[in-house]
């Protein structure tokens, strides 16, 4: 029985490794040159593979959609995944956040290995052909360079991406196709994405010029961040671009910034830049009488203040409160950021948004049509960065593939009675 998988994505791979460990013949279609882009983009700052710690802490991970995912990812969870790597090869190591690795930090030893092993098992790859939709009697429709071309299968898993990092071959194209055909596709929007400021002054469009040509491109660290209401506080770092923040502490609150921002027009975000510091030792600090010396002297000296964080309290801060010590000590530990937008999908690492679960039965095949399943992150999903984008789709290309052979066998069955 033909499979087609559509995208050559870790699901879409993982999908066509379950599918041919089974005996299917697979033929595997993706836009690009060649299969696994985003994943080796993924390993150029070492291939975070998952996370080491507990399922039930990893599906929280996964917000609204926990329950969802769950038993996908219960059946393939982080020690599945570092199991599985480990089959092809590939040693990992559990880093001091809990994030998983290859123990050489790279994506193409092991997607080289795991290609091969695709292959040997009869997989088929076809690359630069640009799935369009379907012909009108249902067949599948590719634009390569030799044309346009029309292709037949028993079933067909989707493993398209969402809609970030266009260049990369996720561009979200497909979304009208499924709604043609009466699949549910919730708007596709930024995730683990950096934000705009808003204007910090008037008459700017964000930060000062000076801010800007300074420190643009600068890290904050070490440095901690919460909601307006004092939720959910983690530490780590981001960093100062031209129009705004990103980086990995943003990214954590992403999600929710958005939908703030969508709701009232804009979010505020609440850094602590002396996350090593309580409000009471802060305010201790900068009460102390500094005689001569300037602010900047006295805040490098007590508590070590200076550069970018300095600078930012110049940037936000009126004359009144830099000089006001206990204004000054809570704005050390809660500056507040108003972000005006999520920066465009392309740039996001991640989108939010896809096909709904209520469009997919527990198979993982759409409702609006049989025999076509769908996995990976053009699923109504998202996580923050940490492996679990990785895991979930992995477990959700898995997941699809065994529902199309739970399919394929009753088709089987109803034909022979």
């Amino acid at each position: 029985m033909p499979v087609a998988v559509i995208g050559g994505g870790p699901a879409g791979l993982m999908a066509a490794e379950v599918l041919s460990g089974h005996g299917l013949a697979v033929d595997v279609f993706d836009a690009m040159p060649s299969v696994g882009r985003k994943f080796l983009l993924a390993g150029r700052g070492g291939l975070n593979l998952t996370h080491s710690e507990p399922t039930d802490a990893l599906l929280r991970r996964f917000g609204e959609r926990s329950e969802a995912l769950r038993d996908a990812v219960l059946a393939f969870d982080g020690n599945a995944v570092r199991e599985w790597a480990a089959g092809l090869g590939i040693e990992t190591f559990v880093g001091t956040s809990g994030r998983v690795f290859p123990k050489d930090m790279k994506a193409a030893p092991l997607l080289r290995a795991w290609l091969h092993r695709l292959r040997e098992a009869g997989v088929r790859f076809h690359a630069r052909h640009r799935w369009t939709g379907w012909t009108g009697d249902g067949a599948l429709r590719f634009t390569t360079p030799a044309g346009e071309t029309m292709e037949r299968f028993d079933a067909t898993v989707l493993a398209l991406g969402g809609a970030s990092w266009k260049r990369l071959g996720s561009d979200g194209a497909w979304a009208p196709w499924l709604q043609a055909r009466g699949v549910e596709v919730a708007p596709l929007r930024p995730s683990n994405c950096g934000f705009d400021v808003a204007p910090t002054a008037p008459g700017r469009s964000g930060w000062s010029d000076h801010l800007r040509q300074r420190f643009a491109g600068q890290p904050v660290k070490p440095a901690a961040a919460r909601h307006a209401d004092d939720s959910g506080r983690q530490q780590g770092e981001f960093v100062l671009t031209d129009t705004g923040v990103e980086g990995s502490l943003v990214y954590a609150f992403s999600a929710r910034l958005r939908e703030e921002i969508a709701a009232h027009g804009q979010a505020t975000w609440l850094v602590d830049l002396l996350p090593q510091h309580t409000q009471e030792q802060v305010l201790a600090e900068v009460s102390r009488p500094r005689g001569p010396r300037s602010l900047s002297t006295h805040l490098k000296s007590r508590l070590g203040i200076q550069g970018l964080k300095m600078a930012l309290l110049h940037e936000l801060l009126a004359r009144e409160q830099l000089e006001d010590a206990r204004a000054l000590a809570l704005a050390l530990k809660r500056l507040p950021l108003v972000l005006a937008r999520p920066r465009p999908i392309d740039e996001a690492i991640s989108t939010a948004g896809g096909v709904t679960f209520a469009a997919l039965d527990h198979r993982y095949m759409l409702r609006a049509a049989p025999g076509v399943f769908a996995a990976g992150e053009m699923l109504d999903w998202e996580a923050p960065t940490g492996g679990y984008l990785l895991t979930a789709s992995l477990a959700t290309g898995r997941a699809a593939a065994i529902g199309v052979l739970e399919w394929l066998a009753g088709h089987e069955t109803a034909r022979e009675g």
